[in-house]
């Protein structure tokens, strides 16, 4: 497999065990994890959590990703840190950009939501910002059809994330995509990266179908992701 996959990891404390102390610490453990690793983005999908503890999360989680960049000393290998959905919170913590799910708002809103709040100091904290704030944001969609995906195109998202490619262990018998679907999304404009039931045996099949890379929450955040950055890289 190319060194150019990209690689996506969305988190999910939740799935792991223990007290929300002890979940939040696993989860950032994950994230520092995939950031030396050099997964190339990280959604943080905590979609349960007040926008304070969201805010909170996202702060340390930055923080880690900017020590592994200093550590490193590559900055055009530094981990971009996504907040999902929430633009506002993305903003606040001057992360990297935001996914947004399928009906959320369009690529335009976020855009114009960036440029009136990426200078301003955080509303619901009142401080400054840890960093400057991208200019301009990432910004990945989830899409479940050719048309979403041509749709996000057109709307000049950053890029697409295709799904479920395959049946998921905790959803067994859902409707999927499949991989034909997957080659025929993969033609859009657009990068497209394959999610749900992605594991190393399935992810060549994807990067064939044309997929720019693997997008996944078990993958990453079961296994130690060095060793699956490596498998998927080809290194």
């Amino acid at each position: 497999m190319a060194e150019r996959t990209l690689l996506y990891y969305i988190t999910d404390r939740t799935a792991f065990p223990g007290d929300e102390s002890t979940r939040r610490r696993r989860l950032l453990e994950k994230i520092a994890e995939a950031a030396s690793a050099g997964v190339n983005y990280i959604q943080l999908r905590e979609k349960d959590l007040f926008a304070h503890d969201l805010e909170s999360l996202a702060r340390e989680a930055m923080r880690i990703i900017h020590d592994r960049k200093l550590t490193t000393g590559d900055r055009q290998l530094a981990t971009a840190l996504l907040i999902n959905s929430r633009t506002d919170i993305a903003l606040a913590t001057a992360t990297d950009g935001v996914h947004l799910p399928a009906n959320d708002i369009s690529p335009a809103e976020v855009r114009a939501a960036w440029k009136c709040g990426a200078r301003t100091p955080s509303a619901s904290s009142g401080q400054a910002l840890a960093r400057e704030t991208p200019e301009d944001p990432l910004i990945a969609i989830s899409c479940h059809s050719l048309r979403e995906v041509n749709q996000a195109a057109a709307n000049a998202a950053s890029f697409a994330v295709f799904a479920p490619v395959f049946e998921k262990k905790v959803l067994p018998g859902a409707r999927i995509t499949g991989l034909e679907a997957l080659r025929q999304a993969c033609r859009a404009k657009i990068p497209v990266l394959a999610l749900g039931g992605v594991t190393l045996l399935n992810a060549e099949s994807c990067l064939q179908a044309g997929a720019a890379g693997i997008a996944a929450i078990r993958l990453f955040q079961e296994n130690d992701i060095a060793a699956v950055v490596r498998k998927l890289r080809g290194d």
